[in-house]
């Protein structure tokens, strides 16, 4: 039997991880504390724990893990910012879901992108108060608009061939461009300078990191659409804001936020939010938040589980590598594990 704490455990993740867990003698202890250093002797008597996007699973909760016997922290993300792997490095083993369901991503991306456009979400409540006017509804084409594509990972690779579906003329950019892929890259200048919409799809790193600052957006066209459903790092909110008051950024769908850790995935609707930017954004006519849905599919909830699981089993019963280990060791995070045979440690 092997013992898992399930920090920041919503009802949607139970019944997929009951399912696959249960197959294989893993027990699961639910929390719907976030897990932070307040929370983490709620891990005590687990082998493991299993974190989301906004645990905090930094340096001192590693060695408060690390001292509670934990020998495995499984993300059931893809992303990893919010881990110390370099205090885990030789402590604790750390793996993640590097693929759920990238469609899921990517469509929603295209949903928030067609709803803002077309002005679906303002008809939808006009219609409800029996308001059938069309006055500031109107919308763009996207057939011939040039949308620049910021990672060409699986998800930025579905959501150029949907854009292509439109008629859309795609560019993109990556620091790691992806081969024979028939795609055309631009440096990331080009790329904002030419770009009616610009979608992200890139990790959070330390380079890239506020990479849609005030510098980026001056160099954007006027009236550009910004989509993101990466991390709301990339963006600096601030500057955002300014760029939508100057006109200069036509509209911006976010499922993602720098400082949503507080405030998505919790019904906060009875309260007064106290992120002043955050309610600065959602006033504004153009700006769509949805609160970080886009892997929501039955579909993603399913694979992260079964990807999960598989991870844990991994890691505890194989004598060779772990699954989807992340590994500090060698500075190429996700990709050294193609190269060594064994664990990371």
């Amino acid at each position: 039997m092997i013992r898992v704490a399930f920090f920041d455990a919503k009802a949607y993740d139970k019944p997929s991880f009951e399912l696959y867990g249960g197959e294989h003698g893993i027990r699961f202890k639910y929390l719907e504390a976030k897990l932070n250093e307040d929370t983490v002797d709620f891990a005590k008597g687990c082998e493991a724990v299993c974190v989301f996007v906004n645990d905090t699973v930094n340096a001192a909760v590693i060695e408060k893990l690390y001292e509670y016997g934990i020998r495995l922290i499984a993300l059931r993300s893809a992303g990893y910012n919010n881990v110390d792997l370099q205090a885990a490095f030789g402590k604790i083993h750390v793996v993640h879901v590097p693929a759920y369901s990238p469609y899921a991503v990517a469509e929603h991306a295209i949903a928030l992108l067609l709803t803002s456009v077309r002005r679906i979400h303002k008809a939808y409540n006009r219609t409800r108060e029996f308001n059938f006017s069309l006055n500031g509804l109107t919308g763009f084409d996207f057939h011939g608009k040039t949308v620049g594509v910021v990672g060409t990972g699986k998800i930025g690779r579905i959501f150029i061939d949907i854009c292509r579906g439109f008629g859309m003329n795609v560019i993109a950019y990556d620091l790691f461009p992806a081969r024979d892929s028939g795609i055309h890259y631009v440096s990331l200048d080009e790329l904002l300078e030419q770009s009616d919409i610009i979608s992200l799809h890139c990790p959070l790193t330390d380079e890239t990191r506020h990479m849609i600052d005030a510098g980026a957006i001056a160099k954007m066209k006027k009236g550009v659409v910004i989509v993101n459903t990466s991390r709301g790092g990339l963006i600096d909110a601030e500057a955002l804001l300014e760029g939508i008051k100057a006109r200069k950024v036509g509209a911006a769908c976010l499922d993602v936020y720098e400082e949503e850790a507080d405030v998505f995935f919790e019904d906060r609707s009875g309260h007064i939010l106290n992120d002043d930017l955050l309610s600065r954004l959602i006033s504004m006519p153009n700006v769509i938040v949805t609160s970080h849905q886009a892997f929501l599919t039955e579909e993603a909830l399913n694979n992260i589980a079964e990807t999960t699981v598989n991870n844990i089993l991994s890691c505890f019963e194989k004598d060779g590598a772990c699954d989807n280990e992340l590994c500090y060791r060698c500075g190429n995070i996700e990709q050294c594990k193609k190269q060594r045979r064994g664990k990371c440690f």
